[in-house]
């Protein structure tokens, strides 16, 4: 029997049939997990993004749900399997800086309820930077050419996420830029937590993996990517300048 997923169900006021109509699956399936089955990977995200807690607060005896060492805290298959409760969570404890870095991260800058909780950290004292792609740049044309899209569809997609996040722009402490650089990582940061979506050739963002890494002391896996970011932010040219 599972009783911290029984719990959390009746916590989030939710029936085993309202499970199986939000995750797609036969009722039957949500039952078995509540007797004890553990669900596969893309079940117990989605199932934790719905009731909104941790994957390793229903099933703590998954080894995902464990830090695999001090600075590399979890890896997900792809970036469509990262729960929206991780990206919220990620940015809502923000208490320094928040820094994106990406081509367009579009997935993003169209969840108004995202945009709008980094205008909040921003009016709480965050520092938020966000770097994209330079549509009109050679870089971004090819990345188009390498997720298979084309360089147009790339380039619009940046557009789109210029124009979403220009309602941040008149908030103290935010900032967006325009870079030219060939990413190899997507880097979403909040404070000493990292999100990092590897980019690979021939696929699309969404369906590379990401890690979730975490400053130390030492000079660990964060530290590569922290130094990649600032690179990119100096040589970046703020979006004010383009318009």
């Amino acid at each position: 029997m599972s009783e911290n997923l029984r719990r959390a169900l009746a916590a989030a006021r939710l029936q085993a049939v309202d499970v199986a109509a939000a995750l797609a699956v036969d009722p039957k399936t949500v039952n078995r997990w509540l007797k004890g089955r553990t669900p596969y990977p893309r079940h117990r995200w989605a199932l934790a993004d719905l009731l909104q807690v941790d994957e390793a607060e229903l099933w703590p005896e998954v080894a995902s749900g464990r830090p695999i060492s001090d600075d590399v805290r979890a890896v997900y298959p792809h970036r469509w399997a990262v729960p929206h409760s991780v990206w919220q969570r990620l940015f809502a404890r923000a208490e320094k800086r928040i820094d994106i870095l990406t081509y367009s991260g579009l997935f993003l800058a169209e969840d108004a309820g995202m945009v709008r909780l980094l205008g909040e950290r921003a009016r709480a004292g965050v520092q938020v930077r966000i770097l994209l792609g330079d549509p009109d740049s050679p870089e971004v044309a090819a990345r188009g050419q390498d997720e298979g899209i084309g360089p147009d569809v790339m380039a619009a997609r940046i557009r789109n996420a210029v124009a979403l996040y220009r309602q941040l722009q008149d908030i103290e402490g935010v900032e967006i830029r325009l870079h030219r650089t060939v990413l190899y990582n997507s880097i979403y940061r909040a404070d000493d937590d990292l999100l990092v979506n590897i980019h690979a050739y021939g696929t699309p963002a969404a369906q590379a993996p990401v890690i979730h890494v975490r400053v130390t002391e030492d000079e660990g896996t964060a530290a590569v990517y922290l130094a990649s970011l600032e690179r990119v932010w100096i040589t970046a040219e703020p979006v004010e300048s383009r318009t």
